[in-house]
Formats: C-alpha cells, structure tokens, sequence
C-alpha cells in the first residue's frame, strides 16, 4: 500500500474560498463559497458560488443530497433551491436505477464459473457459501 505524501495533500493557493453557511431549519441550507486570496481577503477577479444540500428520506434511511444553485447573490440561491433541490433527487433516483440496473446485470451464481475456476467463492477469497454475490452488497 502505497502512503500518501505531503505533495498530495497541497492546498491550491489559487482556488481558496471562505465558506458561510445559511439554514431555515427545515428544508436544507446554502453554502456560499467565496473565493479569497491567500491572505484571506476577498478575491473579486472569482465569481461567488452557492451550493445546496437537503435530505430525503428513504426506505434505506436519509439520502443527503448536495446540488448547485443558480445566481450571483443568496436572494437568489435560496428562490431557487426548491428546483434545484427537485432536479438533483430526480438525478439521485435514476443514478439509483441505473445502479440497480447494473447490479441486477452481473448477478453471478456460484458454481457456475465466471471470472475463475471455482465461481464466486473463489473471488471472495474463502468461500462464499451461502452468502450474498457480492459481498452482501443489496440495493433496493
């Protein structure tokens, strides 16, 4: 396993931005990221960016979702959280069927050959009997 150098970990002094969060409490927050210079002051040359993040319950339990929202001041990243909030759970649902699509696709049973000799045991590194392809992973 390779370590992690200290090369890796470098902040980009060019790309820095402060951070405030805002909340209704309710529905979900809005960070505004703005970009400063290195010494920490307002970088005007870099336009503000707003991001939004919510939660939906589901039969799984609370998926958060993080999405961007439209325009240069907060007025107007909170009037349209709400479309934007609509899009990204339309997104997460239909990233959530292709996955299932996926995983539905390469159900492998064992014994029945397949990437190795001995089926999936094999790749399981010890046996799998009985268990779940995959490791137990089940979308639902």
């Amino acid at each position: 396993m390779n370590q992690p150098s200290a090369e890796q970990f470098r902040m980009n002094r060019n790309s820095l931005v402060r951070e405030d969060s805002y909340t209704d409490g309710r529905v979900g927050s809005i960070r505004v990221l703005t970009p400063v210079t290195p010494e920490g002051e307002t970088d005007p040359a870099r336009e503000v960016s707003f991001v939004g993040q919510t939660q939906v319950m589901t039969q799984a339990g609370p998926l958060p979702l993080s999405f961007e929202l439209p325009g240069p001041t907060l007025s107007d990243a909170i009037d349209g959280f709400g479309s934007a909030a609509e899009k990204a759970i339309e997104e997460a649902v239909e990233e959530i069927k292709r996955l299932q699509r996926e995983q539905a696709s390469s159900i492998m049973v064992p014994g029945q050959g397949g990437a190795g000799s001995g089926g999936l045991g094999d790749l399981k590194g010890g046996g799998n009997s009985g268990g779940m392809p995959g490791g137990g992973i089940k979308l639902r």
